[in-house]
């Protein structure tokens, strides 16, 4: 094995969001700029005395149609439906049949996988069991501890989905589970990337999953202030405008099939585009808030520059993080001329966050492919709500209405909690 510099192309792509349950769904709503985030029904926010109320939910999902065994779907905590949903779009649309090509070396086939949660919904289900369980003043009543389910920490740790995943295709090779807050799904697509250039796997599956629209997890959010308090849908996520006050949380999951480029084009598949650069870093400033003049981030940027062996003004396209919070766009908006100085002005900028929400742990993932299509279809997403320009973010932000333009490379940037950085650039094969 060892660095064998192989180029790294992507054969399948697959996600579930709240404006879609694929990604033709999700990519034609992100284009036109039509929001998927609206009011909370996962649970009562009115009864509960919640500020925030909206959320970006996915409605009237079907884990059966992912799961093969009905059974099974009781067993799996939500975030791992969506990542088997996700994954299953991506392995149709690569060709590859993991189950019967005899030919295929499953320990060369692996998984990266991760989420920056986990089993939020399972954790607080159990643990109300529990408490409710012990609630006597009886010591022999206090049959909260025998009330836990013996699926708890199977449902609930993070790793899970990637282990369901294994199992399911039956991928026996290279993988782990990135948990890095929400540059969790970058983190899983450049490691990824990274496992294939150096010669330790031919295919892997990576990519992200997050399903945490539940009231400890929204009322966490709310209470650091980050979150918009917003009730209004259109106006709520407004990444990089001077009205943004917060971010909208999402839900989903979004997946990539990676493989080396002489293993994808001896079988004859599609390829989506080729993951020219990488880098991951930290800004090791705070465990919350950006570097206030982005430094980690611009590093981030340079150094997946260089990795892809590009000159900066090859990058057409920055599907930034823009979460709509205050410090994130501004200090994003630094990072980016830090990174590509003058050229900064000419490279056009959106987020696609104010259509399926922040996803978390499955952004990276989800945003990455955006880039693709970016890339494929000749067009750039729009900012939707943008329509009060910040003096701070001065940038070149395409605001509601999608731009079409012919680009060869596209970058991605993951900015997470814990001071992490995560920077993709793909281009076109």
């Amino acid at each position: 094995m060892g660095f064998d510099n192989n180029r790294v192309v992507v054969t399948g792509v697959g996600m579930i969001t709240a404006a879609g349950k694929n990604v033709s769904e999700t990519w034609k709503k992100v284009v036109s700029g039509e929001t998927a985030i609206d009011k909370i029904t996962r649970f009562d926010y009115e009864a509960l005395n919640f500020k925030v109320s909206l959320a970006a939910e996915i409605k009237d999902f079907e884990p059966e149609l992912y799961v093969e065994e009905k059974k099974e779907v009781r067993r799996m905590d939500r975030y791992c439906q969506y990542a088997l949903a996700a994954v299953h779009e991506a392995v149709m649309s690569s060709g590859l049949d993991f189950k019967n090509d005899d030919k295929l070396d499953k320990t060369r086939c692996g998984v990266i996988f991760g989420s920056g949660i986990g089993g939020m919904e399972t954790l607080e289900t159990e643990i109300a069991k529990y408490n409710i369980n012990n609630n006597s003043d009886n010591n022999a009543n206090k049959k909260g501890a025998t009330r836990v389910s013996p699926l708890y920490i199977p449902m609930l740790i993070a790793n899970i989905a990637a282990g369901h995943i294994s199992i399911k295709y039956g991928l026996e090779g290279y993988g782990f589970c990135p948990v890095t807050a929400c540059a969790t799904g970058a983190h899983a697509v450049g490691e990824a990337y990274r496992a294939i250039k150096h010669g330790y796997a031919d295919i892997m599956v990576a990519g992200g999953s997050e399903a945490a629209v539940t009231p400890t997890a929204v009322a966490g959010f709310q209470n650091t202030t980050t979150m918009s308090v917003s009730g209004d849908k259109n106006n709520a996520l407004v990444a990089f405008d001077k009205r943004r006050n917060g971010f909208i949380i999402g839900e989903g999951g979004g997946a990539l099939i990676l493989e080396s480029y002489n293993s994808a084009k001896a079988r004859g598949a599609k390829i989506y585009g080729e993951v020219l650069g990488y880098c991951a870093n930290f800004d090791a400033y705070h465990i919350t808030a950006p570097h206030p003049e982005g430094k980690g981030a611009a590093n981030a940027m340079r150094l997946a520059v260089k990795d892809a062996g590009i000159n900066q003004d090859k990058i057409g396209y920055i599907n930034a993080h823009g979460t709509g919070t205050q410090l994130n766009d501004k200090t994003e908006t630094a990072a980016i001329k830090s990174a590509f100085g003058s050229n900064a002005y000419n490279i056009p900028v959106s987020s696609t966050k104010g259509v399926v929400g922040h996803m978390l742990g499955a952004a990276g993932a989800v945003e990455a492919i955006f880039c693709l299509n970016a890339i494929s279809d000749s067009i750039l997403p729009p900012t939707a709500n943008l329509r009060e320009f910040d003096p701070e973010c001065d940038l070149d932000n395409i605001a509601l209405t999608a731009r079409e333009k012919k680009i060869d490379c596209a970058m991605s940037a993951s900015l997470g909690f814990g001071a992490t950085n995560a920077v993709l650039v793909f281009g076109k094969i």
